[in-house]
């Protein structure tokens, strides 16, 4: 019989390494296409913090806490050190990376991969795996090293001596697209705990959605590790408020309480009392107060968060940076630079270790082995419970399954509407609604909302509730006014599963608050869908505070992402179309708040070639002109064509609405919508004119927008701009 491993479909790194196909497999798809502790004042937790009323306690079953019993004491100090030992001779080694974190978060990163999370190392894709994020991903040799220690095929002895070199598996921050077992891609603090909450709203949603009292499929934790920067960023804040809010009790997150960053002691910028905060923002709040050498706390700490069911857990671990370094423990210098020669040779004295550069103890070795038929174990397990839950609930497998593995339902596209000149134009908004909800019944992952701008983003999917704390299943997400937070938590959610279509909206000019997050789903390979409604000086009266100009340019300047201005129904649907199978690549929708007409010639299939003409009147490749326009400016394109060749030119029009696509398609392509041979070319978009000289060429002209636009209704401005036909006209006589 035919299988399908029920897992994220294959990763394939940019630099050519392979992961070995995992071997445990389910029955196929049915109904899918195949295919020290610091001050009291600054946080020191009550008594009544700690306590969990009886209520909210429930028995854990912790695997984890029963291994580490039998675990002798000896043992674990020694792989708490192999762990800081092989941070530190790998930052040594490249005499580039940050030793510090790896040295003091060692106990808590051991106890978590060796005794709490659940995962097959041998499959880093497994569905029900637990979730690890480092939020300070400068500490990424903790990671590495324990996906080493863990048997993850893609972090082996030498990935770790090639530490920050051309071409590794273990880059200077961790980096999802490069090493299987790393989740998402951090560095820019603040964005790995975002994208934990994302991470961990996608469990407890599926677990809403699929889980039956019969048959507990969904089931995993997501946890995190963070510092004193990931804090102070905003972009924590703004997330970890929704986390307590939504009461993401599978969420622990520890907080790496070192009290130093690179300027020195964080006292000198940093003295909130962080605990308070976050009991504030709706966490249980935990205070271990011994993270180097508590290991019991840390594991009492984790068993607490387990047992607190109705709420994210922060556990602040208060370790010294660089423990173990005689002369750079507890300072800013152990923070982002190698040790040295002495100072390593200090530190092997200081914590009585003998060995070799890279040197993993045998008895080491021999205990962290059982991860690997231990993980295939669970995998196995799993995989025999979804194969009666399939046989059970058919119709809810299929569509997880969907989710799991990216396979999109078959026929999905069709569910797009398309439209004629005769259908009375609308706002691109508008038609993205409607996309939005001729697409959720058939797209099973589509999920998302707005920050705080639903009702003008017109984003709400009309069938569906809102994902709230009590009502998780449903699909509606409700961001506020935080930006940032919401696209980096949509990546969480990309990246949690292939076949979920995470989307999320505001105005266009608030790119500005969320491109930190954009700017990682590029890179991530995060196919985000943003909807970024008001997308020029055409939303009228709001004045320049709201008017973006720089933004298309901007976008378009970035790798590896979408940028679509669709001009009428039909080039929405086209853009909406390519975004959802665009799974490893963002895409952000500009749309017109005013009104626009349903032009003649367009078309999805165009859309999909990112730039395609839509009227012409020439012969042989050789009209006079070519007129090129995006979004509404589309249409002043097109009513300049017809007054031109009332005078008897030969127009082309053109319709650009994503320079990426375009510059994809083969040269024959690209040749039969702008040939070489005619230089007269004219553009028109209500946005800068920056980049658009590669496209009209030295003898072309662009008409945008190169200084900030204006309060008044948008035709006016329009015309003092002079965005208009008679502008394209004058233009298209001066190049032919």
């Amino acid at each position: 019989m035919a299988s399908l491993t029920l897992s994220h479909a294959a990763l394939v790194p940019r630099h050519g390494s392979s992961t070995p196909t995992p071997t445990v497999s389910i029955p196929a798809f049915t109904g899918l296409k195949s295919t020290s502790a610091r001050a009291s004042t600054r946080g020191q937790v009550s008594a009544t913090r700690r306590q969990v009323a009886p209520t909210r306690r429930r028995v854990i079953v912790n695997a984890a806490v029963e291994t580490l019993q039998k675990t002798d004491t000896a043992l674990v100090e020694k792989s708490i050190n192999t762990i800081r030992f092989l941070a530190i001779d790998a930052v040594e080694k490249a005499n580039s990376g940050h030793p510090g974190l790896p040295m003091g978060c060692a106990p808590m990163g051991h106890i978590l991969y060796d005794e709490v999370m659940r995962y097959n190392p041998k499959n880093p894709y497994w569905f029900n795996r637990d979730r690890f994020v480092l939020s300070a991903g400068h500490g990424c040799m903790l990671q590495y090293a324990l996906l080493h220690l863990a048997g993850y095929d893609a972090v082996k002895e030498e990935d770790l001596k090639q530490f920050r070199q051309w071409g590794s598996k273990t880059p200077g921050h961790p980096e999802n697209f490069e090493t299987p077992g790393v989740e998402v891609t951090t560095g820019p603090l603040g964005q790995g705990i975002a994208n934990a909450v994302g991470l961990a709203l996608a469990e407890k949603h599926l677990a809403a959605r699929y889980n039956k009292p019969d048959a507990e499929i969904v089931d995993h934790y997501t946890y995190c590790i963070l510092g004193d920067g990931c804090q102070m960023e905003g972009i924590a804040n703004e997330a970890c408020s929704l986390a307590g809010h939504w009461g993401l009790g599978k969420l622990i997150a520890f907080y790496d309480d070192n009290h130093i960053s690179i300027d020195g002691d964080t006292e000198i910028a940093f003295t909130e009392n962080v605990d308070k905060r976050f009991e504030a923002l709706g966490w249980h709040v935990i205070w271990v107060k011994n993270g180097n050498t508590g290991y019991d706390e840390i594991r009492a700490a984790i068993q607490e968060a387990k047992a607190v069911t109705d709420k994210p857990t922060m556990i602040k671990v208060t370790t010294t940076i660089g423990f173990g370094s005689p002369n750079k423990a507890n300072s800013y210098s152990v923070h982002g630079a190698a040790l040295g020669a002495k100072e390593v040779d200090a530190t092997r004295q200081n914590l009585g270790w003998p060995y070799e550069p890279f040197h993993v103890p045998d008895e080491v070795k021999k205990h962290w082995s059982r991860h690997t038929p231990d993980g295939a174990a669970l995998e196995a397990e799993w995989n025999a419970k979804f194969a009666a839950y399939e046989s059970k609930y058919p119709e809810e497998a299929a569509e997880l399954k969907s989710i799991v593995t990216g396979v999109l339902p078959a026929g999905w596209e069709k569910a797009l509407p398309t439209y004629t000149p005769e259908t009375p134009g609308d706002a691109t908004r508008n038609l993205s609604q409607t996309m939005l909800n001729a697409l959720a019944p058939v797209l099973p992952g589509l999920i998302g909302g707005s920050a705080d701008l639903a009702s003008s983003n017109m984003t709400l999917m009309k069938m569906f509730g809102d994902f709230q704390k009590a009502t998780p299943e449903e699909r509606n997400v409700r961001f506020g006014v935080r930006e940032h937070g919401m696209g980096a938590i949509c990546n969480g959610i990309a990246l949690h599963s292939p076949g979920f279509v995470p989307y999320c909206a505001t105005f266009f000019v608030f790119t500005d608050y969320m491109r930190g997050a954009m700017r990682i789903s590029a890179l991530s390979e995060a196919g985000v869908i943003y909807v970024m409604t008001h997308d020029s000086i055409g939303l009228g009266e709001d004045g320049p505070t709201h008017q973006p100009i720089e933004h298309l340019a901007s976008f378009r300047a970035m790798p590896n992402i979408l940028m679509f201005r669709p001009a009428d129904g039909n080039e929405t649907a086209g853009a909406y179309k390519v975004a959802v199978e665009s799974r490893k690549r963002p895409s952000v929708l500009a749309l017109s708040r005013q009104k626009l007409p349903n032009l003649p010639g367009t078309s999805i299939e165009g859309t999909t070639k990112g730039g395609y003409t839509i009227t012409d009147n020439s012969t042989g490749n050789k009209p006079d002109v070519i007129l090129i326009g995006t979004g509404s400016e589309l249409e002043i394109a097109v009513k300049a064509a017809d007054e031109l060749r009332k005078e008897g030119k030969t127009v082309r029009v053109v319709s650009f609405v994503s320079w990426e696509l375009f510059y994809e398609q083969s040269d024959e392509y690209k040749e039969s919508v702008l040939p070489s041979g005619v230089t007269a070319r004219v553009s028109i978009e209500a946005g800068s004119t920056f980049g658009w000289d590669r496209i009209v060429g030295s003898a072309g002209k662009a008409i945008g927008i190169d200084k900030w636009g204006s309060s008044a209704p948008a035709g006016k401005i329009y015309k003092e701009y002079g965005i208009t036909v008679e502008a394209v006209i004058a233009a298209a006589k001066q190049v032919s």
